[in-house]
């Protein structure tokens, strides 16, 4: 996924992580959220779609106050960000421990959207299918806290899974190169720097909270894209270091402007919710 293609769900959900998952016990104001993403290129009635859905799906509680619409983050939706907030904010989010995990799953046809949280939560976790509803992700992941409450709703026996290593004669680079197209991994992760090494995408002054809101937007996109493979199957001049560092930099200069422009819109009463 080109990083210039940011959705408005996926820039909301960026906004929720990055400013609201740390307060999540303060409604925000729908104007505010729509001013937020208006500096990031999202319309109206797009911003009030997206809240719209987080608010059908659980992640999102609608409030009246006054004339006004608010939104608070669910319990549901505190869990879900603070999940990916683990990867978003780590210093070596592509790094993974040796060995391999798999996992085969079956969940009831009545059930399609257990089957499709589960999907996302485990693609989020890095997580590729590989053959006959078998997934494959690098390192041992630690599938309990991975799936948090979600396990807790899925049947009894609804999944199988094991951490692995390769076996000597049974080379594990086909499988690999099966699940994950890496040459669109290394392609995401130019398209990630040459659009963050412009000057130009941060320069304009008083926006920072657009474009702390961008910025994560396209670290998630990024992140769901690259699980972090062992550097072997990678070829050289991999470019996931320089995309580190390049984001926790532009973070670290954007983070406190953006903090105050977004403290701004939620006590400003000048745009209606």
């Amino acid at each position: 996924m080109p990083v210039q293609s940011r959705p408005p769900k996926q820039l909301l959900l960026a906004l929720l992580g990055d400013q609201v998952l740390d307060l999540p016990d303060q409604p925000v104001r729908a104007g505010a959220f729509i001013a937020a993403l208006e500096g990031a290129g999202v319309a109206e009635p797009a911003t009030r779609m997206a809240l719209d859905r987080l608010a059908r799906r659980g992640v999102l509680e609608r409030r009246r106050r006054g004339r006004e619409i608010e939104f608070a983050l669910t319990a549901d939706g505190v869990e879900m960000l603070g999940e990916a907030a683990d990867r978003v904010r780590g210093s070596n989010p592509f790094h993974r421990e040796p060995g391999w995990t798999l996992v085969t799953f079956s969940i009831p046809e009545g059930r399609r959207d257990l089957r499709h949280r589960l999907r996302a939560a485990l693609t989020w976790e890095g997580f590729a299918p590989v053959r006959d509803g078998l997934w494959l992700a690098p390192g041992r992941v630690e599938l309990v806290a991975a799936l948090g409450h979600l396990a807790d709703r899925l049947p009894e026996g609804a999944i199988a899974a094991f951490h692995a290593r390769e076996i000597d004669g049974f080379p594990i680079a086909a499988s690999v190169r099966q699940a994950w197209d890496i040459e669109n991994i290394r392609a995401t992760h130019r398209a990630f720097i040459d659009t963050w090494s412009d000057p130009r995408t941060v320069a304009e002054p008083g926006a920072a909270l657009a474009a702390s809101t961008m910025l994560v937007a396209d670290w998630l996109a990024l992140l769901r894209v690259d699980p972090g493979l062992p550097a072997a199957y990678m070829g050289e001049d991999w470019p996931a270091p320089e995309s580190v560092a390049l984001y926790q930099r532009l973070r670290a200069e954007l983070a406190q402007p953006a903090r105050a422009e977004f403290e701004d819109l939620t006590r400003s009463r000048a745009v209606a919710g």
